[in-house]
């Protein structure tokens, strides 16, 4: 058996490049090559595809990388393991057997199902919502594996899983083989929002040579769970301890990360040089799982409409007073819920009319649709010439449109049906993981020893430290990362919840959390209710949150001297 199990990854997302799936295939040797295809937003997206096709549900985009990439697959050994079943990991299967016969290719394809609790939610304490999917585990996919499958498709998983279960199926690993699973859940994280662990997305982008158009990564899994991220040969990007300890940080909470086979210990991890492109991960500690899933809970939360005002020169908060005013008295009927934001984009004595104008956005929201509808957006576009100097808006009048409301729900991992559907059709009922601990924080670390006083500059914390940061339901998390052990001796002391509501204002009223994780020299904090009810719910113009770490870096902070 090799040493190593070479295990890619070709989407991060629903709508990432096309492409890579054929450059995975023909740019360097791989056992398997993976794909995460569903985010909260999706699941959502796909929701609403199913309630007009039945049949539908699935990633589409996965079958038509299939049609160009099938041949190539077989013809190199190279087995397929994706989310891409979304809704409806049944349908994608028999979608693929299709297409594989119609190829002439001898594919053997398996599913794994059970995530999907809909028909049970009300009974499970879930409500009533549009989509209810738990997140199940690695062991239905190395099932379909072990039975010979070249191709498995799922539906909702964790994202790591779709690495692990590889793993565990080439190296024949137990369900208690804690600290091995942990290494791959470790390595799945890194790889499974593809481009952003070789470059993309990185704050330091600048010092990547060649980022144009950056290789997808790979991990070599080790039989003891350690691993090498690295990418192909002469593709575009870098893998360095900068980029993987970015994705390290992405979208995390705090020490314990949990997922449905194992609960990986964030704060034991080991970074290392491996060479040119190439990142050692070892030291990762396993504990059980904890005894409950995670769901995904999706719902139609009503209609949203939005308006921007576009204020041009001077007299820019009196302008934007007039159009408030205006607006909200011409409203015959108020929506449920109606924001108002001022960027002030503008410059003085600007050079171009773009650079002396802010934008005012007004977005409404309502279960009525016509409430947020034309009734809402005429009345804005009927001020045009009874308002402030030099009005326009940046839209025509529209209708509301759906907005999306995503909630995360609990359920025993004993009332969830995991089931992997073999390549002969017959089905395997994946049992709960027989040991679970319930999570609990860990005893936060001793704080290192803080720099001698000195001199200080005011400079953007980004000048050493690097951030990256994303949505987890309604919150957000911010991971911020140096690169020196002095550094992180003055970043553990001076990045604290309270500097942080400093540097950003819009979390001061908000619960936030912050885990220190030395081994990575990184604290992350944890920002609850930024994000509303969820990115579908789009309440801040970021609604991902994916710019919130490169604002935090451009605020200005005092930094000791010898450290810039």
């Amino acid at each position: 058996m090799a040493d190593a199990v070479r295990i890619g990854n070709c989407s991060g997302f629903y709508g990432d490049r096309l492409g890579a799936m054929r450059e995975m295939l023909a740019g360097g040797d791989l056992d398997y090559l993976t794909g995460d295809y569903l985010a909260e937003l999706t699941m959502l997206i796909l929701g609403r595809d199913k309630m007009k096709n039945p049949d539908r549900g699935y990633a589409k985009t996965f079958l038509t990388q299939l049609e160009e990439c099938l041949g190539l697959a077989h013809e190199r050994g190279v087995r397929i393991v994706a989310n891409a079943g979304g809704l409806n990991p049944a349908g994608l299967a028999d979608a693929v057997r299709g297409l594989a016969e119609r190829l002439g290719i001898p594919a053997k394809v398996a599913h794994v199902e059970g995530d999907d609790l809909l028909p049970r939610a009300s009974d499970l304490g879930l409500g009533s919502p549009l989509t209810a999917n738990a997140y199940l585990g690695a062991w239905g996919i190395a099932d379909c594996l072990t039975a010979g499958a070249d191709i498995v498709v799922t539906g909702r998983v964790t994202d790591a899983s779709v690495v692990v279960g590889p793993a565990a199926a080439h190296f024949g690993w137990e369900r208690c083989d804690y600290d091995r699973l942990a290494g791959a859940v470790v390595a799945g994280h890194v790889i499974e929002c593809g481009a952003q662990a070789t470059g993309g997305n990185y704050s330091f982008f600048t010092e990547i040579a060649d980022l144009g158009h950056a290789g997808f990564p790979l991990a070599e899994v080790h039989a003891d769970g350690s691993s090498v991220i690295t990418k192909h040969s002469g593709t575009g990007g870098q893998v360095s301890i900068g980029t993987v300890t970015a994705q390290l940080l992405y979208e995390i909470g705090g020490a314990r990360y949990a997922n449905p086979d194992v609960t990986a210990r964030f704060d034991t991890i080991a970074l290392s040089d491996d060479g040119p492109d190439r990142v050692r991960i070892s030291g990762v500690r396993g504990e059980p799982p904890p005894p409950t899933l995670k769901v995904s809970l999706n719902s139609i939360g009503g209609f949203r409409n939005a308006v921007t005002f576009v204020l041009t020169g001077l007299d820019i908060e009196a302008k934007a007073a007039l159009v408030r005013g205006q607006l909200e008295s011409a409203l015959r009927v108020k929506p449920a819920e109606m924001g108002w934001t001022l960027a002030r984009t503008d410059h003085a004595d600007a050079d171009t009319e773009e650079a002396a104008s802010a934008l005012l956005s007004c977005v409404v929201r309502d279960p009525d649709p016509k409430t947020v509808g034309r009734q809402f957006s005429s009345a804005a576009v009927e001020l045009a010439l009874a308002s402030y100097p030099g009005f326009t808006s940046t839209a025509p009048p529209g209708d509301g449109q759906v907005y999306g409301v995503f909630t995360p729900g609990y359920v025993p991992a004993s009332e969830v049906e995991q089931v992997a559907v073999r390549p002969d059709g017959s089905r395997a009922e994946i049992a709960p993981a027989a040991t679970t601990v319930e999570l609990a924080d860990v005893e936060p670390p001793a704080l290192p020893e803080p720099l001698a006083g000195g001199p200080v500059r005011r400079a953007p914390l980004g000048t050493i430290a690097g951030a990256r940061s994303g949505d987890k339901g309604g919150a957000a998390n911010v991971g911020v990362w140096v690169r020196t052990d002095d550094q992180w001796r003055w970043l553990a002391h001076a990045l604290t919840v309270d500097k942080l509501r400093e540097l950003l204002p819009e979390t001061a009223d908000l619960a936030i959390t912050r885990h220190l994780l030395p081994n990575l020299r990184a604290v992350n904090f944890v920002i609850d209710g930024i994000l509303g009810q969820g990115v579908a719910y789009q309440a801040r113009f970021d609604p991902q949150a994916k710019g919130l770490g490169e604002w935090l870096r451009s605020r200005h902070i005092d930094i000791p001297e010898e450290l810039l």
